[in-house]
């Protein structure tokens, strides 16, 4: 039985976890400000169970680490039905937030009008694609909802780490570049795939830069979308003496028709890894794009090896 001043003797007592002191004290969690606009992330490409799928992975690795995020998920060529439009997603906020806004008055709360965006946009794009970063603008503006509009997702160290384990579970790279295990098919020379012309190109090539020091092999990027561009990109890397060439999708999926990567893949001659898909980092650097937005992040996230 317990007494006045405690448990009983021999009762064990539990104490609260003192917090750690100094510089390696662990970061409060960061959640997100009481009404902060929502994340609305902006799907190009053909709607399907695949694509929802994918964007429904990514906004979940996103609430994951952000605590309280309203994330939501509009399509370009959405049909308002199974897929929504990113006018009607964003008109949707709106709404939402006019009634609670309504609600909290008639219940006599002490509330401001709410200000400030609505939403904050993230295209679902590795890299710079200007008729799809048009349409996305053209999507907001013709929903005539205040919303910020973020670039593209990168270039950043963290899509090369995806390019690595995409590359690797296709057997074509090491899985562990500190042990230095060899893959009988590894490549020794790296296409490295975009689309949106020479812009998402020199764009991809920053990514390839790191993903080159990554595997210590050459990688150069080509667009998917130039005739010939893949082709010319593989000879090149065969004249500087690489014999075994990979094709690495520097897209995140629904952006292109697969089979387009495919044909590249056979007019370069050579194998080719799946597209970044729903890959950890897509999500945290599409929630890094809000929170920079907002001026809330805490840090950029880093990039880390492929274990």
């Amino acid at each position: 039985m317990s007494s006045p001043t405690g448990p009983a003797s021999g009762l064990p007592v539990r104490m609260p976890r003192p917090r750690q002191p100094g510089r390696h004290r662990r970061p409060e969690p960061l959640a997100a400000p009481e009404g902060a606009p929502a994340l609305v992330l902006a799907v190009p490409g053909t709607t399907s169970a695949a694509t929802r799928s994918l964007a429904e992975e990514v906004v979940s690795i996103a609430r994951s680490e952000l605590p309280g995020l309203d994330a939501r998920i509009g399509y370009l060529d959405g049909d308002d039905a199974e897929f929504p439009t990113l006018q009607s997603v964003l008109t949707r906020a709106a709404e939402e937030r006019t009634a609670r806004y309504e609600q909290a008055r008639a219940a006599g709360a002490d509330v401001t009008a709410p200000d400030g965006p609505v939403a904050v946009v993230v295209p679902l794009l590795a890299g710079p694609d200007n008729a799809l970063l048009r349409r996305v603008r053209q999507a907001v503006m013709e929903s005539r909802i205040a919303a910020d509009l973020t670039d593209v997702l990168g270039p950043h160290p963290l899509l090369a780490e995806a390019l690595h384990v995409r590359l690797s579970e296709a057997g074509l790279a090491r899985a562990d570049r500190a042990r230095l295990f060899t893959v009988a098919t590894a490549a020794d020379g790296i296409i490295l795939a975009s689309v949106g012309g020479e812009e998402a190109v020199q764009a991809a090539g920053i990514t390839g830069m790191l993903l080159a020091a990554r595997l210590a092999v050459p990688v150069m990027a080509a667009a998917l979308d130039e005739e010939g561009a893949i082709a010319a990109t593989a000879e090149q890397l065969r004249g500087s003496g690489s014999q075994q060439l990979a094709l690495a999708p520097y897209l995140i999926g629904p952006e292109i028709d697969a089979g387009l990567l495919d044909a590249a893949a056979k007019e370069a001659g050579c194998s080719a890894a799946e597209a970044l898909g729903p890959y950890p980092a897509i999500g945290k650097l599409a929630l890094a794009k809000y929170t920079t937005a907002l001026g809330i992040a805490p840090q950029q996230p880093q990039g880390a090896q492929v274990r």
